[in-house]
């Protein structure tokens, strides 16, 4: 993951301008196709960060099949449970 702090809602939401500026700065420049889209799994990650907090995880639901999603939270719920009982995080 990237180290940003993401705000992913269930809805999408407006960036202020600050935020705005932030990403400005920070987004890739260009789409570059190497492999697939852009240079590298970091710039994927912080380009899908971004467009999850404008589109909002609800839209995202709507690719994909559902027991997909349903199986993978069901697998991150497995993980932070045994990640809390031995008294670590995530990574």
């Amino acid at each position: 993951m990237t180290q940003e702090k993401w705000d992913i809602r269930r809805e999408g939401r407006k960036w202020t301008r600050e935020e705005s500026q932030h990403w400005l700065y920070h987004a890739p420049n260009k789409i570059e196709f190497v492999g697939g889209i852009f240079a590298g799994e970091r710039e994927r990650l912080l380009v899908l960060g971004m467009l999850l907090e404008l589109l909002g995880i609800d839209k995202v639901l709507q690719f994909g099949k559902l027991d997909d999603w349903k199986a993978a939270v069901a697998d991150l719920e497995r993980e932070v449970g045994q990640d809390s009982e031995r008294g670590s995080e995530p990574t």
